[in-house]
């Protein structure tokens, strides 16, 4: 099975993800976007897939941070894939993508029925 991880190294929900999958000796490759960035094409992948309302971290720092005008901006797919490309952080962490399935955030219960 390939395991891609995207996300953080220091995102705690990233760090658990890392962890399960070295627990149960599934080797993965780590795409770390803050270094590399995610394509836009992922990005509108990931919003058709798990809705754009859930890819984007609206309880991080990063929205948080963000001006009230733009945050009011965001009302579409198109709006979230513009702000996610240019601030990766505003991303939900980790984002998997296996050939058994793809999830966003972490959930144990999850990764054990679908990976193990």
């Amino acid at each position: 099975m390939e395991v891609i991880i995207y996300g953080i190294p220091n995102c705690g929900s990233v760090k658990k993800a890392r962890d399960f999958f070295e627990k149960h000796q599934i080797n993965y490759h780590f795409h770390d976007f803050k270094k590399l960035g995610v394509p836009h094409a992922k990005l509108k992948l990931w919003c058709k897939q798990f809705g754009w309302e859930k890819v984007l971290n609206r309880k991080g720092t990063t929205w948080r941070k963000l001006d009230e005008t733009i945050k009011m901006e965001i009302t579409d797919a198109d709006w979230a894939i513009k702000l996610m490309f240019d601030n990766t952080s505003a991303i939900k962490r980790p984002v998997i993508e296996t050939t058994k399935g793809n999830t966003i955030g972490f959930d144990e219960n999850v990764y054990e029925e679908l990976y193990l």
